[in-house]
């Protein structure tokens, strides 16, 4: 665009009165036309036509079903695809779906029967059957991909035992497997489209039952248009969504300030949702912020020396100062947690908080006197972190200047990074002795704050874990009495009696230390004024099709 202040300068004092003027319609003339085309430009991303575009910076790796593991990939599929059960909108309440009814349980909680749907039509016009379904399941088992533990390990057998019914057949009783079942992997694909095979994955490619179908995959966009023949009650309320993959927090904000897309959903900067929230008080476009169910945590590997000291793991927990960390690192958006059980669940208990406090300096310093460290001969705290979170970066800078204020020598913090995908493929290998990390549920229930954490199948109190889940985070914790909790609250169908269970089972978690709850999310999405229909899930989903361009 031509500014005018800068060209009246350079016109020589000599040119006539007429030419000044013809120079300044000519100058009015540009300066309109490239208002024009700006607004042109805007227009073209689809603002005018019905379709919401959506910005984000989560990465897409795949949207095969039987190997999507990554938040982006999950809210796609539960936009692309159905399940069993779902959740009743705006609610916790677990309800059928594919399902016509709950599960039929036999008395032994190993055998569940479930009716499905008889009116259902795939993207590609196949039908929807129980066959259908028993082949989605298996492939998402068989085919190895990344998720595929989490059926695999709790089925013993899938079947389809009629037209339209479904027989599962556990290896345990586990009362949260319908909660399971509302896993956005566990949804059935044409068996036209996909085939089982260790491996044989179609990372671009999606064919389900959803109101949404993939018209387009990209290595930064993505076209979902909307499925005419989708069976649901609620219908796509736009004419379909684009998604733009952009590749960081600064990009998707400017983006979103500029108008250029319609929603911008995760992750932006704690400074960068401030900036957004100033906008959206005085009502330049919508804020809609939710409760997370997404916590961050510290591991600590207990066979790393000198962590495989009580004393120390409950030092480090003794000097944790979350409403720092919340106010200064996370600008208030978060909240302190003080269990690996969030705040959004009825059995949360805040152990972390009786037990230790917060910023107990003097607690810590007697601990660690007590596990033989003095200011002549400190301990020194190894925090790794992924180093692309800023986030987590300045969580350990403050720990670490924490330390440095507050303990009188006697601790000391040092601070490493390395790439997320070597963090997350070291972290069973037990090579970081204490992980700065998050963890986002696979399906929404107590259990999976647990199990995944704390669960062991093979080792010893004295050696650690040496297969199971708690290998695998990094922490190599082992502890009989806990295995048998967490059995015992999978198989309790009583939600009193298994609060009971969990409750215990997080006093143990306070005690032993193997992990260290931090803080709990805040999601913020930002939408512009001419969209309505923006839900943040209280089981952290995003259902696009609410969505609606005024």
């Amino acid at each position: 665009m031509i500014a005018i202040d800068k060209l009246l300068p350079k016109i020589s004092l000599k040119l006539s009165a007429i030419k000044i003027i013809a120079l300044f319609c000519l100058c009015c003339l540009l300066t309109a036309s490239c208002g024009q085309k700006t607004d042109r430009t805007l227009n073209s991303t689809g603002n005018n036509n019905g379709r919401v575009t959506i910005g984000t910076t989560l990465k897409l790796r795949t949207i095969d079903p039987a190997d999507a593991y990554e938040n982006i990939s999950g809210e796609l599929l539960h936009n692309l695809g159905d399940t069993l059960y779902a959740y009743k909108s705006g609610t916790t309440e677990l309800i059928p779906h594919l399902a016509t009814a709950m599960p039929q349980v036999s008395k032994d909680g190993l055998t569940y029967t479930i009716p499905l749907r008889q009116d259902v039509i795939f993207h590609d016009d196949t039908s929807f059957n129980a066959a259908a379904m028993e082949f989605s399941l298996q492939r998402f088992i068989k085919n190895g991909g990344r998720p595929a533990f989490l059926l695999g390990d709790a089925v013993e057998s899938v079947k389809a035992t009629g037209e339209y019914e479904l027989t599962f057949k556990l290896k345990k009783p586990f009362a949260a497997f319908p909660s399971l079942l509302t896993f956005a992997g566990l949804c059935p694909i044409s068996p036209k489209s996909y085939e089982i095979g260790d491996g044989k994955f179609k990372p671009d490619t999606f064919v389900g039952t959803g109101p949404y179908k993939l018209a387009k995959y990209g290595s930064d966009s993505l076209k979902l248009d909307v499925f005419d023949k989708y069976w649901g009650a609620e219908k796509p309320q736009n004419q379909g969504i684009d998604m733009l993959l952009l590749s960081s927090s600064a990009n998707l904000f400017n983006t979103f300030r500029t108008g250029a897309i319609d929603v911008a959903y995760l992750s932006l900067d704690a400074d960068q949702v401030r900036s957004l929230d100033e906008g959206a008080k005085k009502g330049k476009w919508q804020e809609i912020a939710a409760e997370s169910s997404t916590i961050s945590y510290m591991t600590l590997n207990i066979k790393s020396k000198p962590l495989d000291k009580l004393e120390v793991r409950q030092a480090i927990a003794a000097a944790m100062d979350r409403p720092l960390i919340n106010n200064r690192v996370l600008r208030g958006q978060a909240q302190p947690v003080y269990s690996l059980i969030p705040t959004t669940f009825d059995v949360h208990k805040p152990v972390f908080q009786e037990m230790y406090g917060d910023a107990n300096m003097t607690k810590a310093k007697e601990l660690l006197a007590q596990a033989g460290y003095s200011a002549a001969n400190p301990f020194v705290l190894q925090i790794w972190h992924p180093s692309a979170s800023t986030k987590r970066a300045l969580v350990a800078s403050t720990i670490k200047a924490l330390a440095k204020l507050k303990m009188d020598g006697i601790m000391q913090v040092e601070i490493n990074s390395v790439e997320s995908p070597t963090l997350f493929q070291n972290l069973e290998k037990g090579i970081y002795p204490a992980v700065l990390v998050d963890w986002y549920a696979d399906f929404f229930d107590a259990d999976n704050y647990i199990q995944p954490f704390l669960d062991c199948a093979e080792g010893s109190a004295a050696g650690g874990c040496q297969k199971g889940a708690s290998q695998g985070q990094g922490s190599f914790y082992y502890s009989d009495r806990v295995n048998q909790l967490i059995d015992k609250q999978r198989k309790e169908p009583n939600p009193e009696t298994r609060k009971a269970l969990f409750a215990e089972i997080q006093d143990i978690l306070g005690r032993d230390v193997p992990f260290i709850p931090l803080w709990q999310d805040k999601d913020y999405t930002f939408a512009q004024n001419s969209v309505s229909g923006v839900r943040l899930e209280p089981t952290q989903a995003f259902p696009f099709w609410f969505l609606k361009k005024q």
